[in-house]
């Protein structure tokens, strides 16, 4: 069973998030800020990460910059879901993500993009097919 790593701050919208995910089939692990998400990639090696970005202690942005520097687990894909983009938003298209969905993002959208990296495999083999 794939292993996703939800980081957000919204204890509202994590529940829902694992609800999906779970019934969708995924083994979901929950981070309630950016530093905490972060020692659990270091932690567990989940093989998607999730993540909002305004968090507390330390933002998606950070958290995935932190991620793909680390050479253990820079290969793991990363989904943004944000309220805080808007569409052509330039930080984007350097952010090494490989999707970013915006929210509210309906749950078949989010569950094809997780199924999608997860068929994809790891970050460094899918750079250039991965979609901001």
């Amino acid at each position: 069973m794939a292993v996703l790593l939800i980081a957000e701050d919204d204890e509202d919208i994590a529940t829902v998030l694992a609800r999906v995910c779970t019934r969708a089939g995924l083994t979901v692990l929950r981070a309630s800020d950016g530093q905490e998400a972060y020692e659990m990639v270091l932690e567990n090696h989940p093989d998607v990460l999730l993540t909002d970005l305004g968090m507390p202690r330390m933002d998606g942005w950070e958290l995935l910059r932190a991620v793909r520097a680390h050479p253990e687990v820079g290969h793991i894909p990363v989904a943004i879901l944000t309220g805080q983009l808007t569409p052509g938003d330039p930080r984007a298209a350097n952010a090494e993500a490989c999707a970013i969905l915006l929210k509210p993002c309906p749950n078949d959208q989010l569950l094809a993009t997780i199924q999608d990296l997860l068929a994809q495999g790891p970050h460094a083999q899918h750079d250039s097919r991965c979609a901001v």
